[in-house]
């Protein structure tokens, strides 16, 4: 029997892709039991639509944007025996809920799945058209085109689209709050769940499509925590993550750093033309 699903969001502004985040849960094949919405922010945004589906609001305030908190409170609000974490970007194909819940019918897992990112000015659409427009990401490797497929590198999980059973969120503790701002947070859970024995498998037909932003390439307006968070990943797991962003921060000699190096040595921060400068708006990824 497939696995009853909460869907979670964090929200910090974007409410125009929120609101065609929730168009997509109402096109759902299989609707979810309920959407869970932490706003990072004071006030949740007006006109929202009809997602299909009940919605809970929760407020997790905080600076640097509270990522791992706002996802444990999320977490802890579910009722759903199925935790799918969806970004606040990205538009759900149709078929995404049963895809997840399917998989986790079949199996305990961290479940990933597929993200096509959109070019930029693009309304909303049908599956048939976020198809045809979405673009896979360099980096990502291919899913399956039925069922399930074992990943043996559990750094796989990209906070976008995953899901996995609320036992084992709860298993590990969720996200570790220590890891401020952006970076390393997923990584992290990524690496304890397997240390516990959860498989990563990515699933086939759980498709979302991101729909764009400009860009930071390299993202140099988290250059501090994203050094912060790398530092106490490495401090745990005796390895680096985060580690094609580091390499570009030591190729614009901003830090001293290899991927055998006991410890960044900071040379300097990025000033704000570099930051400026960083930015890509047409880019489709960082």
């Amino acid at each position: 029997m497939p696995a009853d699903s909460s869907v979670l969001t964090l929200v910090r502004g974007r409410a125009d892709r929120l609101r065609n985040l929730m168009r997509g849960l109402a096109r759902q094949t299989v609707r979810p039991r309920e959407l869970v919405i932490a706003w990072m922010q004071a006030a949740t945004a007006p006109d929202l639509p009809d997602p299909g589906c009940p919605v809970r609001h929760l407020h997790v305030p905080g600076e640097p944007m509270p990522l791992a908190a706002a996802r444990n409170r999320a977490a802890e609000a579910a009722s759903g025996d199925l935790l799918v974490f969806l970004d606040v970007d990205c538009i759900p194909g149709t078929g995404l809920v049963a895809a997840y819940a399917r998989a986790a019918s079949q199996t305990d897992g961290l479940f990933l799945g597929e993200v096509l990112y959109l070019p930029p000015g693009l309304a909303p659409l049908d599956d048939a058209d976020l198809d045809r427009l979405g673009r896979t990401h360099p980096a990502r490797p291919p899913v399956p085109e039925t069922g399930l497929r074992p990943e043996p590198d559990s750094g796989q999980l990209w906070g976008l689209s995953f899901a996995l059973a609320a036992r084992a969120w709860g298993a590990v503790g969720g996200m570790d709050e220590a890891y401020a701002g952006y970076g390393g947070e997923e990584t992290d859970l990524a690496a304890r769940l397997k240390a516990g024995g959860l498989p990563t498998f990515w699933v086939a037909g759980a498709r979302a499509y991101h729909q764009h932003h400009p860009v930071h390439v390299p993202p140099l307006q988290h250059f501090a925590p994203i050094l912060a968070n790398a530092a106490r990943f490495r401090a745990r797991h005796g390895r680096w993550c985060m580690t094609y962003w580091l390499g570009q921060f030591r190729d614009a000699g901003l830090i001293a750093w290899d991927e055998g190096a006991e410890a960044i040595r900071l040379l300097r921060h990025p000033t704000e033309p570099e930051i400026a400068a960083a930015l890509r708006p047409d880019a489709l990824f960082s």
